[in-house]
């Protein structure tokens, strides 16, 4: 029997393959795909250029639109209701001062105030306007007085008469004032502030407004209710009314001038007073004052006491105007405390010559009722 052939078994040895990572296998591949990951990556980050800056900020804006657009809005209609609020305020305001003027006449602080600021009319006179201010500043300066010094109560039936009376005063010298700017400006009529600062400098040397500038200050508002300025706008007033009557009434000044020449020519003071001399009381004295004169004089014009204690005793002056006449005088004899003189006087004519041609060309419309009931 035949033995079976036994086959040789080859051991089997198990096979070991490693995988070499592509990333060993080529140094130069592995660089490649990195830069591919790399610009793969790229492509999905959004470029910026100057149109996708435009566009981001046009995102970023559109979005805050939406935010700011209703501020907006409400900040206008908070202004807009805030100016017709106003209005409604000041119309309200007005309508309440054109009452308290126009109708119930309120001469108040309040309301005088309000007329220094808003110039409300009171009249018309020809072609000028006259405020309520100018009005209510004579008219009340004018109560103050009564009421201090006269002791006067505007509440009972003769002080309502009384203040009638002041009414008319005040509508007539507010509108006569208005007149006299009108002819001033016409003739070319000025007053200055030195013109102003002259007549307080004499006044004040003859001790006619108190002994200091502070009881001048009390004296105003005790009399008047006045300060300092309401005090040199007054007097600022009366020098122009009587600058205009200085301007126009040369008739005046010839007689003036006339008689000055005769004296200079070597005529004798007194007989030319008794002729042409237009003050009655002293005319047939020579005119002769018939007191001895003081530097603080209260019954003779500041202007001619201020002359008359520059003459040397026999010594005649020039035309003196101390506002309302022309005057002449003639020192005869005294010393630094006390004087005796004499004067020739030329009236001049008062300002109604003058404003009443211009008053009836041009009548005055009043807006308030001033006349007595």
């Amino acid at each position: 029997m035949k033995k079976p052939k036994l086959k040789k078994l080859k051991p089997k040895v198990p096979k070991i393959v490693k995988k070499v990572p592509s990333s060993l296998k080529n140094p130069l591949q592995r660089r490649k795909d990195a830069e591919t990951r790399v610009n793969e990556a790229l492509q999905d980050v959004p470029r910026i250029t100057n149109e996708t800056v435009a566009e981001h900020r046009e995102e970023v804006l559109g979005s805050a639109r939406k935010y700011i657009y209703p501020l907006q809005h409400s900040k206008h209609h908070v202004v807009r209701i805030s100016l017709i609020i106003l209005a409604g305020v000041l119309a309200a305001f007005l309508l309440f001062c054109v009452v308290a003027l126009y109708r119930l006449q309120s001469t108040s602080g309040f309301i005088y105030g309000v007329t220094r600021v808003v110039p409300f009319p009171v009249a018309k006179a020809g072609p000028s306007w006259v405020s309520y201010e100018s009005y209510l500043f004579e008219l009340r300066r004018n109560m103050h007085y009564y009421q201090t010094q006269q002791s006067v109560n505007f509440s009972t039936k003769d002080g309502k008469a009384q203040l009638k009376v002041l009414k008319q005063q005040a509508m007539a010298q507010a509108v006569n004032d208005a007149y006299v700017k009108q002819l001033a400006a016409k003739y070319h009529v000025t007053v200055s502030k030195q013109d102003v600062d002259k007549q307080i400098a004499i006044v004040q040397a003859q001790n006619r407004l108190g002994s200091s500038p502070r009881v001048f200050k009390d004296v105003l508002n005790e009399f008047w209710g006045w300060n300092e300025a309401d005090f040199r706008r007054e007097l600022s007033q009366q020098l122009l009314q009587q600058a205009v009557v200085a301007k126009l009434d040369t008739s005046t000044d010839a007689k003036a001038q006339a008689a000055l020449k005769q004296i200079q020519g070597g005529a004798d003071f007194a007989t030319v007073a008794k002729q042409v001399s237009q003050d009655v009381s002293t005319a047939p004295n020579g005119g002769q004052y018939p007191i001895a004169i003081t530097p603080n004089n209260a019954d003779i014009a500041p202007a001619i006491v201020a002359e008359l204690f520059k003459l040397k005793p026999g010594q005649v002056s020039g035309i003196v105007d101390p506002g309302y006449t022309l005057e002449i005088l003639k020192l005869n004899s005294g010393n630094s405390t006390s004087v005796n003189a004499s004067h020739i006087q030329f009236n001049l004519q008062p300002i109604t010559t003058y404003v009443g041609p211009l008053k009836k060309a041009h009548q005055p419309t009043i807006f308030i009722s001033v006349q007595p009931n």
